[in-house]
């Protein structure tokens, strides 16, 4: 892609504060966007924002908690308002829960929570962020799902896997009623992607090992290689595409085996 792909396009990345979704922020920056980074951490959007402007990017801070309708709504409102036009949203902020796992271990107040951030939460952007690049007269959409929702684990984080899976739902229905205005969305699998999530998942080696052995390509993914896909997905590279699930796993979906291996 070259370093202009992105040039005036205002770009919204929620959870743009670290992992993924600051990888994102970075990536369409370097490629001449106007970046909207948006997380509950303010503080950790501004310092994301102010390397960027350092850079010589155009980017600002936004607060917002997906979990919160009235936030989201504001998010889309104010970005609008600073830039003048949104055109592509980045749909990546999300959470794991400690206590989410089996239905029999998992407390009914944690399942909730844990659709209301990464089912309600996505289904909030979409219904706030629509209008915005209808107006506008379309955009690209890329929605952060996970390979826990193409595939079942024999350590299942059942909420979190359940709202996932119901992200592709969202993906598919969105592409499919909003083709006619302009809009693309398409959705990506990242696999364990290296970062302070899997650390604390990997901290003994033994766990980390283990883990290794379910995935063909041999170690984990970077934040920075999810971030070229759902630019390319974003891009005009892909201006056919939409609809599409995109797994992003060194090769987990199509080889896992959920039994160690010797």
């Amino acid at each position: 892609m070259s370093t202009d792909m992105f040039d005036d396009r205002v770009v919204v990345v929620t959870g743009g504060s670290r992992g993924i979704g600051r990888a994102c922020a970075q990536l369409f920056a370097s490629r001449g966007a106007r970046v909207a980074v948006a997380a509950r951490n303010v503080d950790d959007c501004r310092n994301v924002a102010t390397l960027l402007r350092e850079s010589g990017a155009d980017a600002q801070a936004f607060h917002v908690d997906i979990a919160d309708e009235s936030t989201v709504e504001a998010l889309y409102r104010d970005v609008a308002a600073q830039f003048g036009h949104i055109d592509i949203c980045i749909n990546n902020a999300g959470a794991v829960l400690a206590d989410d796992a089996t239905p029999l271990s998992t407390p009914t107040a944690s399942w909730v929570q844990s659709l209301q951030v990464n089912l309600t939460g996505t289904f909030l952007c979409l219904k706030y962020q629509l209008p915005w690049l209808i107006d506008g007269g379309g955009g690209a959409i890329v929605n952060v799902s996970g390979t826990a929702a193409l595939m079942g684990s024999a350590t299942p984080q059942i909420g979190y896997d359940a709202a996932k899976a119901g992200v592709l739902s969202l993906t598919r229905d969105v592409a499919l009623v909003h083709a006619s205005d302009g809009i693309r969305c398409n959705a990506v699998c990242p696999g364990p992607v290296e970062g302070d999530m899997i650390a604390g998942l990997v901290a003994d080696d033994v766990v980390k090992q283990d883990r290794l052995r379910h995935i063909p390509a041999g170690r984990f993914g970077t934040a920075g290689e999810i971030a070229e896909a759902i630019a390319y997905l974003a891009s005009p590279l892909a201006g056919w595409t939409t609809a599409v699930t995109l797994p992003i796993d060194g090769g987990i979906t199509s080889a896992y085996n959920t039994l160690a291996q010797p």
